[in-house]
């Protein structure tokens, strides 16, 4: 089984805000802007490509999405 996981790289982060607009369901920003996971594992297709899209846009490439089976 395929599961995909949303790694966030705190001290990386520059505090764009990029992936809170991107998918404010799954980010958020702590008191110094930095990335917050709010849900690791995207649910479905929906999910899955908005957590790509926050990944892409993030400036400093402080967001990934990993693969790996489960």
């Amino acid at each position: 089984m395929r599961i995909l996981k949303i790694v966030a790289r705190q001290q990386t982060c520059i505090g764009s805000g990029q992936c809170v607009f991107t998918d404010p369901d799954a980010f958020d920003q702590d008191d110094d802007g930095k990335v917050q996971v709010l849900r690791a594992v995207p649910q479905g297709a929906e999910q899955e490509a908005l957590a790509r899209q926050a990944a892409q846009v993030c400036p400093s490439r402080s967001i990934s999405v990993v693969e790996g089976d489960g």
